[in-house]
């Protein structure tokens, strides 16, 4: 079957550019903000033992140890290589089909892609393209120059093959996607958008959505619904089931121990015997950015992806990926970014009177590392309660907060704005009965995470 909706060849007969403003001054005033890095905070049994009376002992949150092996350095350094540069095999879908080398190649601009939240590797321009940028001396509204920075492979998450026409013109034969288009942005070090590689950081200011929907090769109906998400949101799920209900883009680090991947805790040896985490990267690579592989999952309808062409670019890749992956630390909090003071009361409150421990425990914030524990529908404090009916397990699994700082909005649909959002929600959702001051400690510690 075919997995994009309303997908037929059309011709674009407006222009490029105005509707990527004019669908980013809507996004202003109606931003659809979700968030995969759901958090569970709920007053209900999670990673515990019993002591000798029968009574619940949950593991101390930030404590204990998983004893887990060390990983192997080549094939991180493999999996480096695949989730920077690897796209699977999709330039069949994203030039063959919905043609964005021809989008590209025309509109889009350094300008332009920086404002759809596109970022650019600074470390892989050459020092005379960093001079002449800083003098001011490069058209950064010309997409020929954007075709330049994919002949230097700086722009993260996209591969070009550039060839050069008779006229000395750039022309842009193919295109594709890989991993760390959603899942790596940049420190902002040269410019906005523009600096060093923090790979496993979400990309919140990528607006996929609005750039799928500039494909000529959809249906008007389907670019809306595109162009409705905002940046930082996607629907891994659109083109499974029909329903727009997307949410925020996931980190991809602090992943190593978990053995549920994803907030609805699909993944697990059982459905992907290479590892939790290898079974959503095989699930995105096949079912999203269309590379040439193989999915299926019984418990999804019994769906079955096959994008492979006498080929398979995925499955043998998966193992190195997810070690990348592993590899890749939750990042420390800045400098001066939390109260410790204030942090260290939130400590006592997180594990007494905020009630957060009882699901939020053990070394990694989480009770799903007790067998795989997993929390029903009703356990979201979310808005949006329906997104986990969609999923394999119908189950939420409790986030690992470490790093939590970092990603803004939360929850899986974005509702709460900040981690004061957060605190003020579950105080009210669960009538804890926190001061301003409580909400505020607790607040800090969770920004010290």
């Amino acid at each position: 079957m075919d997995v994009f909706k309303g997908l037929k060849v059309m011709k674009s007969t407006n222009s490029i550019e105005k509707l990527i403003i004019n669908n980013l001054i809507n996004m202003k005033t109606n931003r659809i903000i979700n968030t995969i890095g759901i958090l569970i905070l709920i007053v209900t049994l999670s990673s515990c033992d019993k002591d000798d009376s029968g009574d619940i002992v949950p593991i101390p949150p930030g404590s204990g140890d998983l004893n887990l092996p060390p990983l192997n350095p080549q094939l991180v350094a493999e999996g480096k290589d695949i989730f920077r540069y690897d796209t699977f095999g999709d330039e069949t879908f994203w030039t063959d089909v919905l043609q964005m080398n021809q989008v590209i190649e025309t509109a889009v601009s350094p300008a332009t892609a920086l404002a759809v939240g596109l970022k650019v590797d600074a470390s892989a321009l050459p020092d005379a393209v960093v001079e002449a940028i800083q003098n001011g001396e490069v058209d950064l509204n010309d997409p020929q120059t954007t075709l330049v920075l994919l002949q230097l492979n700086a722009v993260v998450g996209v591969q070009g093959e550039v060839s050069q026409n008779t006229d000395g013109t750039l022309k842009l034969d193919r295109m594709g996607i890989t991993c760390a288009l959603c899942h790596s942005t940049v420190d902002n070090s040269f410019a906005p958008g523009i600096g060093s590689r923090l790979d496993g950081w979400p990309n919140r200011d990528l607006n996929p959505g609005l750039i799928i929907s500039l494909s000529p090769a959809l249906d008007q109906a389907t670019k809306d619904v595109y162009a409705s998400w905002g940046p930082g949101i996607y629907d891994p799920r659109f083109n499974h089931d029909g329903l727009n209900n997307p949410v925020v883009i996931p980190p991809a680090y602090g992943l190593y121990g978990l053995p549920k991947a994803i907030f609805t805790g699909d993944g697990d040896v059982e459905h992907e015997p290479a590892g939790p985490v290898a079974y959503w990267n095989r699930y995105v690579a096949v079912t999203q950015m269309h590379g040439h592989g193989y999915f299926a999952d019984e418990r999804l309808d019994n769906w079955i992806v096959d994008y492979r062409e006498g080929d398979d670019l995925v499955t043998d890749k998966l193992p190195a990926l997810q070690a990348y992956q592993f590899s890749i630390s939750a990042p420390t909090p800045p400098a001066g970014s939390f109260d410790a003071t204030a942090a260290a009361r939130g400590k006592a409150l997180f594990s007494g009177k905020g009630q957060c421990a009882t699901c939020h425990s053990g070394p990694l914030f989480t009770d799903v590392i007790d067998g795989g524990k997993l929390h029903p529908q009703s356990a979201s404090v979310a808005v949006d309660k329906d997104y986990v009916k969609r999923s394999a397990t119908k189950q939420w699994r409790v986030t690992p907060l470490k790093g939590i700082w970092q990603h803004p909005p939360y929850f899986h649909d974005g509702s709460a704005t900040t981690l004061a959002d957060v605190v003020t929600r579950y105080n009210q959702m669960n009538n804890l009965g926190l001061s301003n001051t409580e909400k505020s400690d607790l607040t800090e510690y969770l920004k010290s995470l």
